[in-house]
């Protein structure tokens, strides 16, 4: 058996929240390595979500949301048989990225600012165009010493530390607002009802079988349907026999 839990967002702001997430995570794994390739394909990581910090008021998003959780862990911690040890901890670490968020004039703009990064960051937008000809000064950052290499993505990914927290400890507060379920989908589909508060529907099941989720709908109400990845020739795309998987509507 092989389990794997796939997320669909309800509303855009989360749907948001995922992409920087993803693409963080990205980062990571190009400044882990000495591989050109894959320092190539940070910096791609990286001027997407820059692009995507320009286009979107994620600064306001997360502010609102850091006051909310403030406000609720401030509620919680008058409650009886509360951790109060972490529960402080964290309020601590919320109020601490509400401020650093605030403090910045505009998410990313330290990395616009940046100099070599100015210099090559339209290349990128051009199919093949970080060829060393199209780029001699990024094919030069590529074959300079290790240690200097590293000492720039470290900086650069130093900037996005508030956003990388923010969206992290936001992430984990939606994901732990509902335990996964068991659901057996009829004819490989299922509808669910939305509640208000719902903004994430996680879907774990065993992939082994063949076969993925697929999801649409809004907050209000979203439909599963499960997917063959190979449909044999004749086969319909979607699975016609029932499907059980467990659900978290967070």
């Amino acid at each position: 058996m092989t389990t794997t839990t796939f997320e669909f967002p309800l509303k855009e702001k989360v749907r948001n929240y995922l992409r920087i997430e993803h693409l963080l995570g990205q980062l990571k794994t190009g400044a882990s390595t000495q591989n050109t390739a894959l320092q190539v394909y940070f910096f791609e990581q990286l001027f997407t979500l820059m692009d995507l910090l320009e286009r979107l008021d994620m600064r306001s998003d997360l502010l609102k949301d850091l006051d909310t959780h403030e406000r609720n862990l401030i509620l919680w911690s008058s409650y009886p048989n509360i951790d109060k040890k972490a529960l402080e901890q964290t309020l601590q670490s919320i109020v601490a990225l509400r401020s650093n968020i605030k403090a910045e004039r505009k998410l990313g703009s330290a990395l616009k600012e940046d100099p070599f990064l100015s210099a090559i960051r339209q290349r990128f937008s051009i199919p093949g165009g970080v060829c060393s000809f199209d780029l001699p000064n990024l094919h030069f950052w590529l074959n300079s010493p290790q240690q200097g290499q590293q000492q720039d993505m470290k900086q650069w990914r130093k900037s996005l530390e508030s956003l990388e927290e923010a969206v992290a400890i936001l992430l984990s507060f939606l994901r732990e607002k509902s335990t996964f379920e068991p659901i057996t989908a009829e004819n490989g589909f299922y509808q669910g009802v939305a509640d208000d508060k719902n903004e994430l529907i996680r879907v774990k099941c065993d992939i082994s079988e063949g076969f993925y989720p697929t999801l649409s709908g809004n907050k209000y109400r979203y439909s599963i349907r499960f997917m063959w990845f190979n449909a044999k020739p004749g086969q319909s795309p979607s699975v016609e026999n029932p499907v059980t998987f467990t659900l978290a509507a967070c």
